[in-house]
């Protein structure tokens, strides 16, 4: 499930978590933009939020693929051999042959991915470099991401990506606006800003304006993550 539906579903994890640790108090629209288009395959694009998500779908969708591109984790990853750390992360090449196995172990314990993925009707590409934050709404980016797979796979990417559209749509655009008017601070941690910055948790609202062939609706719900 991607991050977004976890908070609506009310699943939130660290992975949620990770993708709020940059955001401040206010109000941030027109955010994890993604649009599905549904003929003889299934088509989606977003913007980068969805591009760790991806992965992980694909590890449901096949047993092996050809993964190229480059991970990116706050603590080194031993197996994928010695980097120095930058700016506090490990970034990490990657060019092979994995298993699905490989790549979910690999992938929890990224902080975010920029990887292009190949297997049996499976075709993820991703962009290389990260936008920079702070863009403004009607900026984003919505081709970041581009998953195109065989329509035998419909089923799991409704279920993980499409939860709340009807089985039969055929084009989706879904965007959401930000609220976050908390910052919740965890105590012992002292005098650390940055470990502060990382650790404390965001509240407030998200909003999800789904367009759905042509039909436009609006849900919302609090979250802490």
């Amino acid at each position: 499930m991607d991050f977004i539906n976890k908070i609506f579903f009310k699943k939130t994890d660290d992975s949620v978590h990770e993708q709020f640790v940059r955001f401040g108090k206010g109000i941030y629209p027109g955010r994890a933009v993604i649009k599905l288009q549904k003929n003889k395959d299934v088509k989606i694009s977003s913007s980068f939020e969805y591009s760790k998500d991806f992965a992980v779908l694909i590890c449901e969708l096949a047993d092996k693929m050809s993964v190229n591109g480059s991970l990116v984790a706050r603590v080194g990853i031993p197996e994928l051999g010695s980097v120095k750390p930058k700016g506090g992360v490990y970034d990490y090449d990657l060019d092979k042959e994995l298993t699905s196995s490989e790549l979910k172990s690999l992938l929890d314990k990224a902080k975010y991915t920029l990887l292009n993925i190949k297997a049996s009707g499976v075709e993820f590409k991703c962009k290389q470099k990260l936008p920079k934050p702070g863009k403004a709404e009607g900026k984003v980016d919505d081709k970041f991401c581009q998953l195109q797979v065989d329509m035998k796979y419909w089923p799991i990417i409704r279920k993980e990506f499409f939860p709340d559209i009807s089985e039969g749509a055929k084009r989706v655009n879904i965007k959401h606006t930000y609220e976050v008017s908390r910052i919740v601070i965890p105590s012992g941690i002292g005098e650390d800003y940055e470990k502060l910055r990382l650790l404390s948790k965001r509240g407030g609202k998200i909003i999800r304006i789904l367009e759905i062939d042509k039909q436009e609706s609006k849900k919302e719900t609090d979250f802490e993550a």
